[in-house]
């Protein structure tokens, strides 16, 4: 254990070195950093309206995207259960997941500007990606984990493909579907942020026009109601959570 930890230090030193790490620019980067922060306060908050207007597009992508991502996930996760399905439909099911999976929302929100232009639809096609990705990964996961004993029996009852699925399938799974989705929306409001800055629309871009102007007491607003917005998401999931589960 003790040449792990010695290992890890040394890394530690290497990697630093590598990176141009001084002791000097570490000092320097407080400094600017503190005078940094010296600009952002008091907070400027005239302009609310232009906050508010960026806020409220944020929060209509983030909704959009996640239920359009969360209905999507509903049949690519149930295509690529391998409990259910045969191999021939869970490895394509499986192989559009990794895609949706393999880049960050920023890049993906880049892609779609550069496809069809500036502005939200960029921002929810890139978040809707996203939540396919995430949410119908860990729907497959959770069908996977089902008793199919359950399943036999509606199957003997000579039920369809799709009763079998709402009668014996969704029941063992709908908890922790609900907690995939609130969590996938609680994602998509802070990512829904990310995504402006690159031109997907909502308050990122706002705050990075800020960032340009110099402005930082409007900066540290823009930051101050992006945190409220956020805490005020993660409320109403839990409380989701908690009704629904």
């Amino acid at each position: 254990m003790r040449a792990v930890w010695l290992g890890f230090a040394l890394y530690v030193v290497y990697a630093s070195g590598r990176l141009n790490f001084t002791w000097d620019r570490f000092v320097t980067g407080l400094d600017r950093g503190a005078v940094f922060l010296g600009r952002m306060f008091p907070p400027e908050f005239t302009r609310w309206q232009l906050m508010a207007e960026g806020l409220l597009e944020s929060l209509q992508i983030a909704i959009i995207a996640s239920a359009a991502g969360i209905l999507l996930s509903l049949p690519i996760g149930l295509l690529a259960a391998r409990n259910l399905m045969p191999a021939v439909v869970t490895v394509p099911a499986r192989a559009i997941i990794a895609l949706a999976r393999s880049f960050h929302p920023i890049i993906v929100a880049i892609i779609f500007v550069k496809a069809i232009g500036f502005g939200p639809l960029a921002g929810i096609l890139a978040l809707t990606l996203g939540s396919i990705g995430f949410v119908a990964k860990l729907f497959a996961e959770a069908i996977e984990e089902i008793s199919l004993k359950q399943v036999e029996a509606v199957r003997a009852t000579g039920a369809s493909f799709m009763g079998v699925v709402i009668m014996a399938v969704l029941p063992q799974v709908l908890a922790r579907f609900i907690g995939f989705s609130t969590y996938q929306l609680d994602s998509n409001l802070r990512n829904s942020t990310m995504v402006g800055i690159v031109g997907g629309g909502g308050i990122g871009g706002t705050l990075f026009s800020a960032f340009q102007r110099f402005d930082y007491d409007f900066v540290a607003a823009i930051l101050i109601s992006i945190i409220a917005m956020i805490m005020l998401g993660e409320v109403i999931a839990t409380w989701l959570r908690r009704t629904f589960q």
